[in-house]
């Protein structure tokens, strides 16, 4: 696995620069952060660098955050990629899904920016053990 590279996957540049913010005690700790804007994007990058930490949004243009995790996780058999899904969508039936495609988290948006950094801290010093 490549240790402590994390991977932002959200269409709203806002939100991309929000999560990177969020972040930047990890980066500065040595961390790599990527981010992409859609979901075939987030997957080819998983692809190539498997990063420890997977932070998806649900609603995607080009593949959902539902179907990148279902890859990564299934397809692919990438169980040691952390992936949280940090959505819009809180409704019961989407956290379902959320767990039916294999997300090790399920977060809503608004988030908690110190629950984000902290459980990213976790899946970081976890992938350096």
């Amino acid at each position: 696995m490549a240790e402590r590279v994390i991977l932002v996957a959200d269409d709203e540049p806002y939100i991309r620069l929000l999560i990177e913010q969020t972040l930047e005690d990890l980066v500065d700790a040595g961390a790599e952060l990527l981010t992409v804007g859609d979901g075939q994007s987030a997957l080819d990058t998983i692809r190539a660098r498997r990063p420890a930490l997977v932070i998806l949004d649900a609603m995607m243009p080009k593949m959902n955050g539902f179907d990148v995790c279902q890859a990564v996780k299934k397809d692919l058999a990438m169980e040691d990629v952390f992936v949280i899904l940090l959505t819009a969508k809180g409704q019961e039936y989407d956290r379902q899904r959320g767990e039916e495609v294999g997300a090790n988290l399920y977060m809503t948006k608004p988030f908690d920016p110190d629950e984000l950094l902290a459980r990213a801290r976790d899946v970081v010093t976890a992938a350096d053990a």
